[in-house]
């Protein structure tokens, strides 16, 4: 619940700032005006956002800000806001907080009453589930795919799940090097199913598959670069007039 008595108007605010996914020409305005603005940016890796900045002419205080530190430094930037900045967060590529830190602190911002601002941007789940051709509603997003143990108990909550016809399809991030054991450990728990990978997505070598389990393990044996799947777990061609709906 946010306190009522700290929403004070001489606070900054927090923005949560879109980033291209890959191609840098998917800034959007706001982004940039945002991003010249703040006092402040805080990034997974500060490198990495200083290029992005650097390429659209922008000089900011980058303050790093990731999985491995955030806990540690949320207070002080509540203070920095508290105090009256603007502080941007960004993250690697894509959307801050969808599967990358940062909920924490929008959180706290809640609490505290100070006003976090939404500027949105690409975002590897939506751009690969729009260019997949299946549907884009009831699906699961996991993030990134678990490890091991704790990915196969992941798929067998999933087999429940699928039995009940409550999701139609499950999107993940999966790296390299883990994608042909997840896709072979797919296939044993949930069986054959239909796939889209989406490999480099808005990059120069931007690649799509769509087809069967079985063709991605051929397909994938020796891949690079950044993948987002999308598993097929119903076949719901009855349905599919129902598409537009209402928007």
């Amino acid at each position: 619940m946010v306190n009522k008595s700290e929403n004070n108007k001489e606070y900054g605010m927090l923005y949560i700032v879109g980033t291209p996914i890959g191609n840098l020409k998917d800034i959007t305005f706001r982004a940039l005006e945002v991003l010249k603005d703040v006092d402040i940016v805080i990034a997974e890796d500060t490198r990495r956002t200083k290029s992005l900045l650097q390429y659209f002419g922008i000089e900011k205080y980058i303050e790093s800000f990731n999985e491995h530190n955030s806990y540690k430094k949320i207070d002080k930037i509540i203070e920095i806001i508290k105090s009256g900045k603007k502080v941007a967060q960004v993250s690697d590529a894509g959307m801050p907080v969808i599967s990358d830190p940062g909920y924490n602190l929008v959180k706290r911002c809640h609490e505290k009453g100070i006003k976090v601002e939404v500027i949105p941007g690409p975002s590897a789940l939506t751009s690969a589930v729009a260019v997949s051709g299946f549907r884009g509603t009831h699906f699961y997003f996991i993030g990134f795919m678990p490890k091991d143990k704790n990915r196969r108990r992941l798929l067998r909550k999933l087999e429940q799940v699928r039995n009940l016809g409550l999701i139609e399809s499950f999107v993940f991030f999966e790296s390299p090097e883990r994608l042909l054991k997840t896709l072979e450990d797919i296939k044993s728990i949930l069986g054959s199913c239909e796939v889209f990978i989406a490999r480099e997505l808005t990059k120069f070598y931007e690649e799509h598959y769509f087809g069967t389990i079985e063709g991605a393990l051929e397909k994938f044996k020796n891949v690079k670069g950044e993948l987002t799947v999308i598993v097929k777990l119903n076949s719901n061609e009855g349905n599919e007039e129902s598409d537009d709906g209402d928007k």
